[in-house]
This record gives structure tokens, sequence and C-alpha cells, in this order.
């Protein structure tokens, strides 16, 4: 009964647009922690001392109040928002630890009615607003759906190049002795996928690559250690033909590894879709271009395939997979460029211009399906103080801030391309990132911020009417 109560509750909130369900998601290293506690620290500040002008609901006046509930997904683990404040209050301040699974936390939101039937029902309203946080490598998998084992093995031999193939030399070598055909050895394809999950994480902590598949090998979640994350691609499909490969048998060492990623389809992606994704209402999708223009035009393309990957979720055509399989009913996507106090404020449009040209497919896309779509550039908690430094006997827009490591820096990064990177970019190396630590914080004010107030209008202005 208590079941019951909690569905018709949920579909009385439903019926009169009282329940958002918000999903953050971004590649790793793009701010998701520090956005959601930063979204949730704005919104409690509402009543007392909001830094929020250009969100109308609180400058208008309508926005009462905010406070945290409990979830009602009980199986999901809430978001450690505590923990996030914590490391940011603390003295030298530090960056919340990431997360690397689906979190979830909910506030209330409360506000006086301008327009609709809650207008003339009831002088305030409640909005209940449910923030879901999970890896965005994860939706790199969807992909995955319309693929078979071997369809799959080849796509990946085909992008093997470059740095990817000298940091799979390890498990490309291992892998040469490997029989298809001998009685499966599960403890010789654990040593294999072993080796080859250390592989994808090299290719995100060494070479700052982004496409990464599947992507539970490197955020694994609770499925960390189990038989499903035992596989990899076959690699060396020219031994053999493609009909020997699919005739042999089950209890082979090729069968093993198609039952594996066949149960890793139906099980784990098409799982997180089904539970997840065909669930969120609005969805901001957190993107790092800073760090890839630094680490050069192989992570700055491979990001860009990675996003390209990435919003095969948002195509929500007639035809399309995810209207086939999952129904997904999200209306408004924005995508964020973070990290906008790592470059001098008038590089900010720059940035946003640059994340446009990444998304244009997405955003063509997304317009044809009826999804309002938008780009902005933010800083969900700030870490630098605008100033000026000497350059050429000249003074010029510089940043603020101490580094991760606590040395006090003033400096100009270099200017962000207003468009996609041209060979004249990469030949100056014209942009240096430099990572900083956050602001130190009070307890009793809200965190700084860049642009916030207008990311939190674009997703949850037309519900606080």
């Amino acid at each position: 009964m208590i079941h019951l109560g909690q569905e018709l509750n949920k579909l009385v909130n439903r019926g009169l647009d009282r329940h958002v369900r918000l999903a953050v998601t971004g590649l790793s290293r793009a701010g998701k922690t520090a956005f959601i506690t930063s979204l949730v620290n704005q919104l409690q500040h509402v009543s007392t001392n909001p830094r929020l002008p250009l969100f109308p609901a609180v400058s208008d006046g309508h926005l009462l109040g905010a406070r945290r509930v409990p979830q009602v997904d009980m199986h999901v683990p809430a978001f450690g928002y505590e923990e996030g404040m914590q490391a940011l209050l603390q003295s030298p301040p530090h960056w919340p630890e990431p997360t690397r699974d689906v979190s979830q936390i909910r506030m209330a939101l409360r506000f006086k009615p301008q327009k609709g039937p809650l207008k003339l029902l009831q002088d305030t309203a409640t909005l209940y607003l449910d923030i879901i946080d999970y890896p965005g490598e994860w939706l790199l998998d969807l992909p995955l759906l319309e693929m078979d084992y071997l369809a799959w093995s080849k796509q990946q031999a085909r992008l093997m190049t470059g740095r990817r193939q000298q940091l799979a030399s390890d498990w490309l070598a291992a892998g040469e002795t490997l029989d298809p055909f001998a009685p499966a050895d599960e403890q010789a394809l654990a040593l294999l996928a072993a080796t080859f999950t250390d592989y994808l994480f090299k290719c995100k902590a060494e070479a700052g690559l982004h496409w990464v598949q599947p992507g539970r090998f490197v955020l694994p979640g609770e499925l960390a250690g189990a038989p499903v994350l035992q596989f990899f691609p076959f690699m060396w499909l020219e031994k053999y033909t493609e009909a020997q490969l699919n005739e042999a048998g089950d209890d082979t060492n090729i069968g093993l590894l198609k039952r594996r990623y066949k149960y890793y389809q139906q099980h784990v992606v098409k799982g997180f879709y089904r539970e997840h994704f065909s669930r969120f209402d609005r969805q901001i999708i957190l993107v790092d271009c800073l760090q890839p223009l630094n680490a050069g035009r192989e992570s700055f393309n491979d990001m860009r395939h990675a996003l390209n990957q990435l919003m095969q979720s948002f195509h929500y055509g007639r035809s399309s997979l995810l209207r086939r399989l999952f129904s997904p009913r999200i209306d408004k996507v924005l995508f964020a460029a973070t990290k906008a106090d790592h470059i001098t404020p008038e590089q900010h449009p720059n940035l946003v211009s640059l994340l446009q040209q990444m998304v244009n497919e997405a955003w063509q896309t997304a317009s044809f399906e009826g999804i309002n779509m938008s780009c902005t550039s933010l800083a969900a908690i700030q870490a630098t103080e605008p100033g000026f430094v000497d350059h050429q006997g000249k003074q010029v827009p510089a940043l603020r801030g101490h580094t991760l490591s606590g040395q006090a820096q003033t400096v100009f990064p270099g200017e962000v391309p207003r468009r996609l990177p041209d060979d004249a970019f990469w030949q100056a190396q014209g942009f240096d990132f430099v990572s900083f630590r956050p602001l130190p914080q009070q307890s009793d004010e809200p965190l700084p911020h860049i642009r916030m107030d207008k990311t939190l209008a674009f997703l949850l202005g037309d519900k606080l009417r």
C-alpha cells in the first residue's frame, strides 16, 4: 500500500507539472560533482542570500525557498552533498571527490504560481526536483546495441591507430596467443580483459582520450569484478574467416566472449536506458573543452568523437533505436562548457562558439525532434578572480588564483579558438590551461559561480511560473 501511495503521489505531481527529473552527465573530469554541489547550494540560499540575478524566479521573488527532502528512489545511492561542501569549506579548500556511479538528490522548491491552474487553486506550490548524476561514459555504449560482437571488434580494430595503438601494445601482444576455438578458459580471458581494461584507463589518464568503449569498464560502479566486464574486442580477425568465428561453439573462447558481449548489451546497456534514461525530463551535458585543447590535436579530436557518440542518446526520431526501445521524454537539453573561470572573461563567447560547433549536428537533430536545446559556458564553483598582467608593456586580462599545489599564480592562459582548431592553432601551441583549486568559501554564503543563474533559468524557469 505504501508503494501504491508513492506511485499515486508521483502521478498527481506530474499531472500538475510539479515533478522534474534533471539528469546531469558529462565525460570524466567535466565537473559533474561540482555542478550538482553548487546547484543544491544555490537553491538552498534563495531565501536568505541569493546570488542568482539572471534567474527570474529568484530575482522576481516567485521562488520562496528550497530544501533537501528524502529521495523516492531508495535503491539509488544518495549524492554526497555534505561531503562535497566539507571539502570546499576546508582551509585550504579542495575539489570534491568525483562520483563514479549513478547517484541522486531530491529538492523541494516552494514557489508562488504565476499562471495556469496552480495560480487559481493555491497561493503556493511545491516543485520536486530529482537531480540524477551519472557518468557520460555510460552513454557511449548506446551504439553497441546496433552491433554484434564481430562488428564491434572490426570497429575497434579500425580505430587502433596513433597513441591508442601504442597504449594497447601489451594487450595486443598478449592476445596474439589466444586460440579462439579452444575450450573456454575463463582465467585466461579474465587476465586478457584486465589488460584490455588497463589499456582503456591509460587512454583516459595518460593520453587524455575520451572515447572509451565499453564505458562501464572504466567506471564499473557496482559491476566491478563481475564476469560481464570480462570481455574484449577480438582484434586478430585477419587470421580467421568470419564464417569460422561465427560457427564457433558457445563453449569456446570466442563463444564465451560473444556471450558476455551480448549479456552486456542486453542487461547493462539496455538496463541503464530502461531504468534511468527513459525517465529523465531535462538533461545537462557538461563538457570540458579546455583540457583537450591543452592536451593536443589527438585528444581534442577524440573528445569530439566521444561527444558525437554520446549525442546519439538524443536522437529521438520515429525510426531511432532510442524511440523503438525506450521512448525517452527529455524536452530540454543544455550543453555547458565548464571551467569558464579558467579563461579570461572576454574569451567566454569564444568558448560557447566552439562548443556550438562541436554539437552542431546534435542541435539540428534536436530541433527537428522538437527538443529545446541551448549552449552556455559556466563555472559551477569559481576558482579564480579576474586581474591583469604586464605583457610587452601593456596591461592584458589575466586570472588570479592558486594552483592545485597551492602556488599563487596570475596568468593569461591564451585565446580559446572561436571555431574548430585548425593546423595553425596546433602549431602555435597558444593555449596553456592551468588547474586551480576553489576559492575560499564561507559556510553562510552561496558558492561563487559564473552563470549558474542562467543555467537554472533554462532548465527550471518554465516550471516555476
